[in-house]
């Protein structure tokens, strides 16, 4: 596509996050005041014993919830040309040629990504082109790995155009556990790797449905890296 134009969003915790980072503070802040008091009137044996282990626990849930938001600053080093870039972090699940009904109606080759809640939740643009359509459907919330759910859940489709007219479909896929589809891309603007397409709260997962004849990159349950891991080449 020649020099790309990179909109590149210098985040080190996610936007997403924000909100749910102060009040998460904020009440952990007042449960532990309010146990500090508490214990201090039934005897300072307690508070000196107990509110130590309430502190702990409470900063450390919040730190877990401060660790689900992170999002590292990445860039893709090297020429991205008919290359497809994870869009998520996590580890591949499925690697299969399968009928698309919904959008193309033929043959395209799947390959998708469970996150784990432990992932970076962040979504990356898998392949720079111009967005076609964006759309989200309501759905059910099974178990992200199970194959029904790529058809069954919640979740948002994105298909992009590539510099040599390849469609690729990129489908966010709410789980259990997620409830939360964030999506960025809008359509008729044009999409970079390096850039963000959007976020999902919670495990869940991502698939990414290729042209027959693209050459897949990854092997199944390989960890993967969003916005470095090459998963597939397009032919």
């Amino acid at each position: 596509m020649g020099e790309r134009i990179k909109k590149l969003k210098k985040i080190r915790i996610h936007r997403e996050g924000t909100i749910e980072l102060f009040y998460g503070a904020v009440t952990a802040f007042v449960v532990c005041l309010a146990a500090f008091f508490a214990l201090g009137a039934i005897s300072p044996v307690a508070r000196h014993v107990i509110f130590p282990f309430v502190a702990g626990l409470c900063a450390f849930l919040w730190l877990c919830v401060l660790n689900f938001y992170r999002c590292p600053i990445r860039y893709f080093n090297g020429d991205t040309e008919k290359l497809v870039v994870a869009p998520a972090d996590g580890k591949v699940v499925v690697i299969e040629e399968v009928d698309e009904h919904e959008y193309f109606h033929d043959k395209r080759l799947m390959i998708s990504i469970f996150m784990s809640p432990l992932n970076v939740h962040a979504n990356w643009f898998p392949v720079d082109g111009k967005v076609k359509l964006v759309e989200h459907q309501n759905g059910n919330y099974h178990k992200a790995w199970l194959p029904k759910a790529s058809e069954e859940n919640e979740r948002a489709d994105i298909i992009i155009e590539t510099p040599d007219g390849h469609d690729v479909l990129v489908r966010q896929i709410a789980g259990a556990m997620a409830r939360r589809i964030v999506t960025y891309a809008k359509e008729g603007e044009e999409c970079y790797i390096d850039e963000h397409l959007g976020f999902i709260k919670l495990g869940s997962r991502v698939d990414v449905y290729l042209p027959i004849g693209t050459k897949s990159c990854v092997t199944m349950n390989q960890p993967t890296t969003g916005d470095q891991t090459v998963i597939a080449k397009l032919k």
